[in-house]
């Protein structure tokens, strides 16, 4: 049984426990604000979710989800996630995050500053460019005729293949954008972000997305 440790139980976070945890995965889940304030939530989920702290959740998932504000990824524990595959689902809103200059020169992903600073994990996007509730409703049988496309980048193949099952397991087909440094074809103000998309039209998106405004 796969664990998936979850750290940050917002909108997609909690949408991806439920999906995983439809799938026949154990869930442990966590907040900033401690395992106390997810009761309702791990209720809600079931017996297969606990709630825990953000070092407890990493500690305990064989692959790990970072869905936290961009303005807090110093706060991610390194070390429990050392070797592991982690989804990054982050997106740059600078009105939340503040005025990153890095990222608004086009000189680094969201992706990519996760990345370094989880120098051991193995970083893949996921899951950022997708309405939460879509998450759970919009999913189809693997086959199914124009089935909604996600895409995923990564440094590491062996991470893109594993967001490629798991997309498929919970009902999308995956387009791979390539490394960290392409997974701004995909984030905020793009032709691929939140909207409805087949594999076809998500790689056309993708190839006519512009790095900077």
């Amino acid at each position: 049984m796969t664990t998936l440790g979850i750290i940050g139980a917002g909108h997609i976070g909690s949408q991806v426990a439920r999906a995983a945890i439809a799938n026949g995965y154990d869930v442990v889940i966590s907040n900033s604000r401690g395992p106390e304030t997810l009761s309702s939530l791990v209720a809600d989920l079931g017996p297969q979710a606990r709630a825990a702290t953000a070092a407890e959740a990493g500690a305990a998932g064989d692959v790990v989800v970072v869905t936290v504000p961009l303005h807090a990824l110093s706060q991610v524990p390194v070390e429990p996630l050392a070797g592991k595959i982690v989804l990054d689902t982050n997106n740059y809103y600078f009105e939340r995050d503040g005025r990153i200059d890095a990222l608004d020169k086009g000189e680094t992903t969201t992706s990519q500053m996760l990345q370094e600073h989880l120098p051991t994990s193995k970083v893949v996007k996921a899951f950022n460019h997708i309405v939460s509730d879509d998450i759970t409703t919009d999913g189809t049988p693997a086959g199914t005729e124009n089935r909604r496309a996600l895409a995923t980048s990564s440094d590491f193949e062996d991470a893109a293949a594993w967001v490629t099952e798991f997309y498929d397991q919970v009902g999308f087909d995956t387009v791979n954008v390539g490394p960290l440094s392409e997974s701004w074809r995909v984030e905020r103000d793009r032709p691929a972000y939140v909207v409805r998309q087949n594999a076809q039209e998500l790689t056309a998106n993708l190839a006519r997305a512009n790095r900077l405004p």
